[in-house]
């Protein structure tokens, strides 16, 4: 995210940096990205091949997965050289179905993640295009498909169905973190389109007659391309079972997700009809429903008897199981009379709100990228008499569509204080077409800091201080939260590397722990990400999701542009209302643009601490503090300090030294080939006859041989050149983050 007092920083610095698309490549420091992988699925049990395609991943890197139960190893070729980009897993027989993360170690360390699917059915991985009834591929029952859609085409699949024969074809896109938007066609065997699906990528289709059929399958507006890829399940199901989708991630709300002990809040099934009142299901609270929005326009009804004083909360979770649903919840007193009923509206439950202010569009300057908001319910109400009371719950999405899948839990409960975190590496903006929505992984230089983003959702009306920790963290790497104060809803965790610290990774647990009612409770806090960098903010926007977990790595090939520390003392003291003077180095590394870098302080204790201007390559400044200013209390204190810094850098500059010495060796084998070749051309002229024949026959192999070396030596200088642009400075502009700053305000002196 952005915050306001760094736009104007970063808004200079960008002036220094060329404008449009070009423009979009030079924010942010060069971070890994696995991209695509092929096949992003298998079957348990299954040894396979799957290729990838990233960014800023140009040593061999290493694939990793979320689950020990998937390895993998660099495919090799015949001569036992790495094929670049390409691994051999094996999937344990054992391994759970459903979601796992993949990733690279990197040099510059670990990359981002990409779905990866578990599954129980057989799989194939699509090897030609299929573009027409001609060269369907054909599908067996219950089984999956891997491919991607081909550009400004439809891929066809073929399959074989008997007379009411009940078939499910799901196609998985954007719960995989495919760009895909898919289109779903099923058609008779002459072509003729019997059935389509626009909007969910499902459908449920019951077989009219015995014979073939085809399904066609194409982007919203044909997009085509690696990164518009998908899992096309077929399977098999009997006519009176629920129908289950495949895995899919979750968004940033889901964080949220609410756990329920049965002992307190007891289940129970929704009956239907209960769609009137004549017809609503009596229930005793405190419960938790387990339901569906079944049909198009459910609306289902419940009634329960309160007492005056009751104060009951209100949760819906629907939408934060990945379902395309927005719970709506009516209250209703029922007073019953000779002339019929009466219904008075107690409350109207909604969306749940984000605690925070948001982008207006998910890239502006005006607030976070990431909305932990959700379409579910949650709220209260207050029981102001005796009586009957009247719930209902609807779908506002649902009028027109029936899909017994959309389901809902409806929890009624006694207020219970809680809390649930997300948090997110922090992001900036720039002008238009410089913008750095990008996912970015905990890829540390050594001497950076990088500065994340924690929201609280409170619940049912907790108030307290959080503090934020992180655990399970690679040598040479700390962490420090900034808590989340009381009442507020938006803390800062940051994570150090230590300019020394080793090449490494480790999976972390951030996590915050509050007081309540008296107990101290700990909450694990998820992590959200970008599912794609989104570089043209014309085209795309961004969509961030949860990942399954956090973990955290040092490159150990390069350092920090700059690292910003508060002198040697671990606590900085002060008596209240004093001004207290701390000490800054800096330690600049390569070459600067622009002028001053403007530091402000993060943490919700500091806020109103006004920015200061650090000169260029400055190797001390001065952070004054004055308490009585800031009215700042006795207590122990965090904060940090950021800004904006254009740097010069140099991506890899390493690999020029390593294609230098295969140029230099390529020129030579060259060379020794063309030499070679001569000699035995000069040769041909004063052999024997009887041996003219076998030198000619030598000199045409060396002729081949110094073909090859030639074209080696034209690839070596081909790739000497890329590494060279490659490695070639570049101005790039960046979020710089201090390391934690500990204060110690003491009481005043007694005058």
């Amino acid at each position: 995210m952005l915050r306001p007092n760094l736009t104007a920083a970063l808004l200079g610095a960008a002036l220094l940096l060329p404008s449009g698309p070009a423009g979009a490549q030079l924010v942010i420091l060069p971070a890994p990205r696995l991209l695509t992988m092929m096949p992003m699925g298998a079957q348990a049990g299954a040894t396979l091949e799957v290729t990838i395609v990233g960014e800023n991943i140009d040593e061999d890197p290493q694939l990793v997965f979320s689950s020990s139960k998937i390895t993998a190893q660099p495919k090799m070729d015949a001569a036992g050289a790495v094929v670049k980009n390409q691994f051999v897993l094996k999937v344990a027989g054992d391994a759970p179905a459903g979601l796992v993360e993949a990733r690279l170690m990197t040099r510059l360390g670990i990359s981002s993640a990409r779905c990866f699917t578990v599954g129980t059915l057989p799989e194939i991985t699509r090897q030609k295009p299929n573009t027409s009834l001609e060269t369907a591929l054909p599908l067996a029952s219950n089984s999956v498909c891997n491919a991607f859609t081909t550009s400004k085409s439809v891929d066809f699949y073929s399959f074989t169905a008997s007379k009411g024969q009940r078939l499910l074809m799901d196609c998985a896109t954007t719960g995989i973190d495919s760009r895909l938007t898919p289109v779903l066609i099923v058609t008779d065997a002459q072509g003729r389109d019997l059935l389509a699906e626009r909007r969910t990528g499902f459908i449920d289709f019951n077989a009219p007659t015995d014979g073939k059929y085809f399904l066609k399958v194409h982007g919203l507006t044909y997009q085509g391309g690696q990164e518009h890829f998908y899992r096309l399940a077929l399977t098999e199901i009997q006519k009176d079972k629920p129908v289950t989708r495949q895995a899919s991630t979750l968004g940033v709300g889901s964080a949220s997700l609410p756990t329920v002990d049965p002992t307190l809040t007891p289940w129970i099934n929704e009956i239907e009809p209960n769609n009137s009142a004549a017809q609503a299901q009596k229930i005793t609270l405190p419960c938790a429903i387990r339901g569906a929005f079944a049909t198009a326009g459910d609306v289902d009804t419940y009634e329960f008897e309160a007492k005056k004083g009751e104060v009951w909360w209100v949760e819906t979770v629907s939408s934060r199981l990945g379902l395309p649903t927005d719970p709506f919840v009516l209250v209703q007193k029922v007073t019953k009379s000779p002339k019929g009923e009466t219904l008075t509206d107690v409350a109207e439950l909604n969306d749940i709100t984000s605690p925070v202010k948001l982008s207006s569009n998910g890239y502006a300057y005006d607030g976070v990228p990431y909305d932990v908001g959700s379409p579910d319910a949650l709220g209260k109400f207050e029981v102001k008499e005796d009586g009957v009371y009247r719930l209902q719950i609807r779908d506002l999405f649902g009028g027109t569509r029936s899909d017994a899948g959309n389901i809902y839990q409806l929890l009624l409960r006694k207020a219970s204080p809680d809390f649930s975190l997300v948090a997110w590496a922090m992001h900036m903006e720039l002008r238009n077409g410089d913008r750095a929505n990008l996912s970015k992984p905990i890829a540390l230089r050594g001497g950076a800091t990088m500065a994340f983003d924690v929201v609280a959702l409170r619940k049912d009306g907790f108030d307290g201080d959080i503090e934020l920790g992180v655990d399970n963290l690679p040598p040479g790497v700390t962490t420090t939260g900034l808590r989340i104060p009381a009442g507020k809803s938006q803390g800062t965790l940051l994570v150090t590397a230590a300019e020394n610290a080793p090449r490494g990774v480790s999976i972390a647990r951030v996590f915050g722990r509050a007081k309540i009612n008296g107990t101290d409770t700990q909450r694990n806090c998820p992590t959200a990400s970008m599912a794609w960098p989104v570089k043209d903010h014309t085209n795309e926007v961004p969509a961030p999701r949860l990942i399954a977990d956090v973990p955290v790595s040092v490159g150990g090939s390069e350092l920090a542009p700059l690292t910003i520390t508060a002198g040697d003392q671990p606590v900085w003291e002060a008596a209240a209302g004093s001004k207290l003077k701390i000490p800054l180095k800096l330690l600049w590394r390569g070459d600067f643009s622009g002028g001053p870098v403007k530091l402000k302080p993060l943490g919700a204790d500091f806020a109103a601490l006004p920015a200061f201007d650090v000169p260029s390559k400055a190797a001390s400044s001065e952070l004054v503090i004055d308490l009585a200013v800031l009215k700042t209390q006795t207590g122990d204190y965090v904060l940090a300090l950021h800004g904006g810094v254009v740097s010069k850098y140099s991506y890899n500059p390493g690999a020029v030294k390593t294609v230098e010495v295969q140029q230099q060796e390529a020129d030579k084998k060259a060379a020794e080939a063309a030499a070679e070749l001569q000699k035995l051309v000069d040769s041909v002229k004063t052999v024997p006859a009887e041996k003219a024949a076998e030198t000619e026959a030598a000199a045409k192999a060396a002729a081949e041989r110094m073909k090859a070396a030639e074209a080696a030596k034209t690839e070596a200088a081909k790739r000497m050149k890329t590494v060279t642009d490659t490695a070639a400075p570049k101005d790039i502009v960046d979020i710089v983050v201090s390391e934690a700053i500990h204060i110690r305000v003491k009481p005043a002196e007694a005058k």
